[in-house]
């Protein structure tokens, strides 16, 4: 299992938290998922995650992950 930390762009309300704890819940092997609004970041937990569909369900919810 590993933790990965991304930044994300544009969240500025629960909705936001919400829309992207939802969409990244559902990528494949995400075991835990903790959005912190105030830094702006998604700490997803879970197995073989690919960075790649999390940057997806991350662009599905509205925003978009920061580089």
């Amino acid at each position: 299992m590993s933790t990965d930390t991304y930044r994300v762009a544009g969240m500025t309300c629960q909705h936001c938290v919400d829309a992207v704890t939802r969409e990244v819940a559902a990528v494949p092997g995400v075991t835990g998922i903790h959005v912190d609004l105030d830094a702006g970041t998604v700490t997803v937990d879970g197995d073989a995650v690919d960075v790649e569909q999390v940057a997806a369900a991350v662009d599905e919810a509205g925003y978009e992950l920061v580089p």
